[in-house]
């Protein structure tokens, strides 16, 4: 039986790449996201698009609720507001938690049972290395913080039923999204300067495709040199 995976944030610029990734190893996708037409763009051998909203009012897509088993489930998806204390309303604080912290940990409880099942893997993707009391950026910092939390807990309550948990931790990653941040703080975004989207991702499948050994909790990634 083939290695499957779920990946959400599927459409975003680390999460696409993260689906190329598994796929040309021959592992089967089902590729989350919130825009259907862009999942879409994604349809390829191996490769299943299921249009969800992490945080929505289901924990899991109909499609995943009946799966016996699940090698890896990949937590690509984000979203990143430049907002200053001040004005970050009630309903920006919901969105971002619900999108980088509530939505996964809803997502993965309900996929726990196919992931012991396979003894698989769980990957969050979190902030860049050393992030901290970054200025108008408290929702996002604040949820990424929390997400670490959640791969740690989860990473001891799980490691009796054979579940392998992991942050990644990515430099700035050239994506649509680092281009509204840097835009959003007034800062300029040159692609070259960034890291690769399928350093990214190569580091994911790595770990989600290696032998067991090769196997690490937490895993920085940064441009060479």
């Amino acid at each position: 039986m083939g290695r499957t995976a779920v990946v959400t944030g599927a459409t975003g610029g680390i999460g696409s790449a993260v689906v190329a990734a598994l796929g040309a190893r021959g592992v089967r996708v089902f590729a989350l996201g919130r825009d259907a037409e862009r999942l879409e763009r994604l349809t390829s051998a191996g490769v299943t698009p299921i249009a969800f909203e992490l945080g929505g009012p289901d924990d899991a897509p109909a499609p995943l609720r009946g799966l016996d088993r699940l090698d890896a489930l990949v937590h690509c998806a984000g979203i990143a507001p430049v907002l200053p204390v001040a004005d970050t309303t009630a309903d920006a604080w919901r969105d971002v938690l619900a999108a980088n912290l509530v939505g996964p940990a809803r997502l993965t409880a309900a996929l726990l049972p196919a992931l012991r099942a396979s003894r698989g893997a769980v990957v969050f993707v979190g902030m860049a290395p050393g992030m901290r009391d970054v200025p108008r950026w408290s929702s996002y910092v604040g949820s990424k913080a929390a997400l670490r939390e959640l791969a740690g807990s989860l990473r001891a309550e799980e490691r009796g039923n054979g579940l392998r948990v992991a942050l990644i931790s990515p430099g700035g990653t050239a994506t649509p999204l680092l281009r509204q941040v840097r835009e959003a703080f007034g800062g300029r975004y040159d692609p070259a300067e960034a890291l690769p989207a399928e350093v990214v991702a190569t580091a994911v499948a790595d770990l989600v495709t290696g032998p067991s050994g090769n196997w690490r909790d937490e895993v920085e990634v940064t441009r060479p040199g």
